[in-house]
């Protein structure tokens, strides 16, 4: 039983509150350890041997792949426990895990041991945006709760941008340890930050919490859960094929110069900066998260078609601005996240905001060996416009049908 002198969470916060700049903080970092590795891959690989560049491909997309299969199993762990131990120990949780892993990844001197470090900390990394964005749209007024999710993802994306910063000033293995340093700090302003209020209240009810499985057993249930996971999907297939392997494009579009993955993150990054703040605006506006949606997949189908059908013999800086386009039009990721935790009740609210953007993350687990059968039928080009086209119309349709939930409350329980 909590003492009536205890302090007890506040049933609504402002959008400059401690939660808010929390889990603000904590998507910073979190996106700064997700990139990282795709900024220094090059590096990073040649410091441990491989300098090959066809096994630094290879090797890199491996090392993708284990933490991108880390943040799958992740998702589901750290889903089922902020719906049942509180979304406060998963946000603290996983900030604590990915930043010692990110400090143990700067000691690495075989490629294996990169990759079990890169696994855990994607099961870090899974844990920290769920339970962040639950936490902010249960704790603002629903008015507002488009705009405090807004906050945290552009917040949270210019991590990327700081991330090229530090990658290439200060070496791989110093921007693993500045990235793990970030985080344990963080970890220090934990203080003032209270458990959601409507949690606190589905403690109290008889009902089941963090059911990972009940989302399988209901089928308008899991309707909506697919079509969630459909909607995160084609960001993911922009930064882990069409961007983190701007280098191996570049080279077949016969650029008038060389590119780097670490260059073209930063501009990607900085258009989805803009972006986030963008789409997240504009669902206020409007009122509706599924227009807002439908506009900027729309554009990150175009933006698609142009870098991979408009780029023949141009420019590097042309490739840079499409880059930064690129991001921009995929600026629809924070909104993703929101209307995610908007269409589940509080008992599964973090289960489901949490394992989706991981499992959309994860996809490029089937996205990149897809990919690379393709390529001896379609092209390097052939194979990601197949692949872009099919995800971005599937998330199209998602967010057509999907319920709107734009000033929704959320008090309520799945049952």
């Amino acid at each position: 039983m909590i003492s009536s002198s205890a302090p007890q969470p506040p049933k609504t916060a402002s959008l400059l509150s401690a939660v808010v700049i929390v889990a603000s903080l904590g998507y910073f970092v979190d996106i700064y350890d997700l990139v990282l590795f795709s900024i220094v891959r090059v590096k990073s690989l040649n410091g441990l041997g491989v300098l090959d560049p066809s096994q630094v491909t290879e090797q890199g997309i491996y090392l993708i792949d284990m933490q991108m299969g880390g943040m799958l199993i992740g998702g589901i762990l750290w889903g089922i426990l902020g719906d049942k131990r509180g979304r406060l120990s998963v946000l603290f949780g996983s900030i604590l895990m990915y930043s010692l892993a990110n400090i143990a990844n700067g000691f690495v001197q075989t490629v294996d041991q990169y990759a079990w470090l890169r696994f855990i900390a994607g099961v870090g990394l899974a844990g920290e945006l769920g339970a962040g964005i639950t936490l902010v749209a249960e704790s603002l007024p629903k008015e507002k709760r488009g705009y405090g999710t807004m906050i945290v993802a552009t917040v949270g994306v210019s991590g990327a941008i700081v991330a090229y910063w530090v990658g290439e000033r200060f070496g791989w293995r110093n921007s693993y340890f500045i990235g793990g340093g970030l985080g344990l700090a963080l970890l220090a302003l934990r203080v003032g930050v209270f458990e959601s209020g409507m949690f606190e209240q589905a403690k109290r009810e008889d009902v089941a919490r963090g059911n990972f499985f009940s989302l399988f057993t209901n089928s308008e249930r899991l309707g909506r859960y697919i079509r969630c996971l459909l909607i995160g999907s084609p960001f993911w297939f922009i930064v882990g094929i069409l961007i983190t392997l701007a280098p191996e494009f570049g080279k077949h579009f016969g650029l008038q110069g060389s590119v780097t993955g670490g260059l073209s993150i930063f501009w990607c990054y900085l258009g989805l900066t803009i972006g986030d703040f963008a789409s997240g605006s504009l669902s206020q506006l409007l009122h509706s998260r599924n227009r807002t949606l439908q506009v900027f997949i729309l554009a990150s189908l175009t933006m698609v078609g142009v870098y991979l059908f408009g780029l023949h013999g141009a420019s590097t800086t042309m490739f840079y601005t499409v880059c930064f386009l690129l991001g921009l039009a995929g600026g629809f990721w924070a909104l993703f996240v929101t209307v995610s935790a908007e269409q589940f009740g509080t008992n599964l609210r973090a289960t489901v905001a949490t394992t989706a953007p991981n499992f959309a993350r994860g996809a490029i687990v089937l996205i990149n060996p897809t990919f690379k059968a393709l390529q001896g039928s379609l092209s390097i080009v052939g194979a990601a416009a197949f692949i872009g086209s099919v995800l971005l119309l599937l998330a199209f349709w998602s967010a057509s049908t999907l319920p709107e939930s734009y000033g929704k409350d959320l008090d309520f329980q799945e049952v």
